[in-house]
């Protein structure tokens, strides 16, 4: 398993694939497993990587993730099988605004188009189990968010931007209380009041 977990995080690098950081990942993972989290949706496959670390916490977690990219998809796909989670992983190709689920889980993680953090987690906070919490990564965006005034790119600019409204939204929520872990490239962990 470390050998197909090693060559994922290979294939990251070289394709330029965000997957997340070593010590993001670790957190998540023991969080699902102190919390004994069963079920999981998570918005932003990308190769599968972090379904794949998560399913790997137990043998009895189901995992629900979607991928709008094709080939992305089809790479998760290739890594889900290779690691024999197939029974565990439920992939969707879909963008994840079109997709409609009507289950409850015990943790949704957010880590796809940045931009559309708010919106994603509008979507499907309530899929949530009653304990459930929400988990969302990249909220430090390579340490970009709290150094707006050296970006040079408009587009960067404007996606710093969302992550903070992102961010203010999240601390100023009358119906979830977050905590900030400054671990990874930022996480946070939403829960119901």
């Amino acid at each position: 398993m470390v050998r197909i977990l090693d060559k994922m995080e290979e294939y990251a690098i070289e394709n330029n694939i965000p997957i997340m950081m070593k010590d993001g990942i670790e957190f998540l993972t023991n969080y699902i497993k102190e919390n004994n989290v069963k079920n999981i949706l998570e918005i932003g496959s990308a190769i599968g990587y972090s379904a794949i670390r998560m399913a790997l916490v137990s043998s009895d977690i189901y995992v629900t993730t979607i991928e709008r990219d094709e080939t992305r998809y089809n790479e998760a796909i290739k890594n889900i099988k290779e690691a024999n989670l197939g029974n565990q992983i439920n992939i969707i190709l879909d963008d994840a605004f079109n997709v409609d689920i009507d289950f409850k889980f015990d943790l949704i993680f957010i880590d796809a188009a940045k931009a559309q953090y708010i919106k994603f987690f509008e979507k499907f906070k309530n899929n949530l189990s009653s304990d459930g919490v929400i988990v969302s990564d990249n909220l430090k965006f390579h340490g970009l968010v709290d150094t707006t005034e050296h970006i040079e790119s408009r587009n960067v600019r404007q996606l710093v931007r969302k992550l903070k409204n992102y961010i203010d939204f999240l601390e100023n929520n009358k119906e979830f209380e977050t905590t900030f872990y400054d671990l990874g490239d930022g996480v946070a962990v939403s829960r119901k009041k």
